[in-house]
């Protein structure tokens, strides 16, 4: 197997280190879970070595695949969560386009107009341009940054419009109940930065399409994921 130079140094083989942090990111699972999935196909590795694989390399694949994938959605749709981090309150801020795809995250200490505009500046570089639409609650804090950083863009508060991304916190709740809350402020959003961007690859609506199409689709997305983790296949 040829490694990229990514692996450098490490002694177990590409394809272990990716399906490490790929249970990881796609599935509500514990670095000891996955160590112990792992001991079940004969390879013997620490929760500890999963959890220093998983904080290097996770980053490096999502920012790849961030890259691929371009431009997301003109219509942004905003909401807002609350998270505690060894027990203080935070805000999770959390974007989704039309089709459900996550564009970012932001972990906050606030929700007022200062957090809701640092949100709105990540979301603009990022997406590297101004949405058609945004929806978002009634938070003044969201009106108000919106007035001062795209004033021309339309602005709906709509109940009821929302639900899709307020249902997008599900999987971050579950989480924080398996990891028995984030440990800081750094951790959360290292993790739930690159927990989106493999939901997105991966994520489809399965009942929406006959079985050979979402076959077709997650084929895809695994040809996608052996590119940007360097997995290079044996002859």
């Amino acid at each position: 197997m040829n490694n990229s130079n990514i692996y450098a140094g490490y002694r177990y083989p590409a394809q272990i280190i990716s399906h490490a942090v790929w249970l990881y990111h796609r599935f509500t699972l514990s670095f000891r879970d996955i160590e112990e999935l792992l001991a079940a196909r004969g390879i013997v590795v620490s929760y500890e070595t999963i959890r220093q694989w998983c904080k290097k390399y996770g980053a490096i694949y999502c920012n790849k695949i961030k890259k691929n994938r371009g431009q997301l959605g003109d219509t942004w749709y905003l909401d807002e969560v609350f998270i505690k981090i060894n027990g203080v309150l935070h805000y999770l801020w959390r974007a989704v386009d039309q089709d459900g795809d996550e564009i970012d995250i932001l972990v906050q200490k606030r929700k007022n107009k200062a957090a809701a505009m640092r949100f709105f500046k990540r979301l603009l570089k990022e997406q590297g341009g101004t949405p058609l639409k945004v929806v978002t609650d009634k938070l003044a804090s969201y009106s108000a940054a919106k007035k001062e950083l795209m004033p021309s863009v339309e602005h709906s508060t709509v109940q009821y419009e929302n639900n899709g991304c307020e249902l997008s916190h599900q999987p971050t709740r579950q989480q924080e109940r398996q990891m028995r809350q984030f440990k800081s402020q750094g951790q959360a959003q290292r993790f739930l930065s690159c927990h989106g961007v493999v939901n997105n690859l991966f994520r489809f609506g399965r009942h929406l399409m006959q079985a050979k199409h979402y076959r077709a689709f997650r084929d895809r997305s695994f040809s996608e994921w052996v590119q940007v983790s360097c997995i290079q296949n044996l002859d």
